[in-house]
């Protein structure tokens, strides 16, 4: 067995030492510690480690230093468990010292995966145009168990998600002003789904804007469309020209009844 022969601080790390032993062949810088481990081995001059202590401390201050770099890694910012989990893997430590730093953070309040979870739904609520099926995916992805999911999820009230759904809705439709009522319908649900809004918010946005801006929009739009259809076929006549009117209308999203409207409306003027 190797005896303890002298015990120093690191220059640049005040809470790791140094443990420097003699084997029968001289004093010879052994390994080094943290400051928890010496403590805990109660390590100091003299101490004589056979093979299976020196296994056990190496194990344990392996876990220290992964117990480190996650508490280095948290300070940053509030973070999963699987997000710790992924960080200390790609430091390349071992899955039974990373498990085992896992425990340790629980044990110190570091991680609270529910916790997380509701800051995380509180945050996307406020300063994004996320919807709650959006968010909730990106907690899957973050490692976030179904149940603390549903925990943190409740944070998400409905009406304040539909509030949210709308003013996106609004500052949309006014940039798409000058699409059908079908085109402005089609686009927004896409954008909805994707922002990750509920199939029943985005149902009831569509009905609204539907309700409100039938006639008002499709009016406005075919005027804007047929104007550029109008410069686009005015070299074709007769059949031809209605034809092609007619085609590029409808491909805007607007029904046969108010593209022949529109269609009269341009022949008076013409004859007018």
């Amino acid at each position: 067995m190797a005896i303890i022969t002298k015990i120093t601080v690191q220059k640049n790390k005040s809470d790791r030492y140094n443990i420097f032993m003699d084997d029968g062949t001289g004093e010879k810088y052994a390994f080094s510690v943290d400051e928890d481990v010496l403590i805990k081995f109660q390590l100091k001059k003299g101490i004589e480690l056979d093979p299976f202590a020196l296994t056990e401390i190496s194990y344990q201050d392996d876990i220290r230093k992964a117990y480190n770099l996650a508490v280095q890694f948290l300070a940053r910012r509030i973070r999963s468990e699987h997000e710790v989990r992924e960080y200390l893997l790609k430091k390349e430590i071992d899955e039974p010292i990373i498990q085992e730093a896992i425990h340790k953070l629980y044990e110190y309040q570091f991680l609270n995966d529910e916790e997380y979870a509701k800051a995380y739904v509180r945050t996307t609520m406020n300063t994004t145009d996320k919807g709650s099926v959006l968010t909730k995916r990106e907690l899957k992805d973050k490692g976030i168990s179904e149940s603390n999911i549903r925990i943190a999820l409740k944070e998400y009230d409905f009406e304040h998600e539909y509030e949210k759904a709308k003013i996106l809705s609004e500052k949309f439709c006014q940039k798409n002003n000058k699409d059908s009522l079908r085109m402005i319908q089609q686009k927004l649900e896409q954008l909805l789904m994707r922002k990750g809004y509920q199939t029943e918010i985005i149902t009831r946005v569509l009905n609204e804007y539907k309700v409100e801006n039938d006639e008002a929009v499709n009016l406005q739009a075919i005027r804007i469309q047929g104007e550029k259809a109008l410069r686009k076929f005015s070299k074709y006549s007769g059949y031809e020209f209605q034809q092609k009117m007619k085609q590029a209308l409808f491909r805007k999203g607007f029904s046969l009844d108010m593209i022949e409207e529109y269609l009269q409306e341009v022949k008076a003027n013409h004859e007018s």
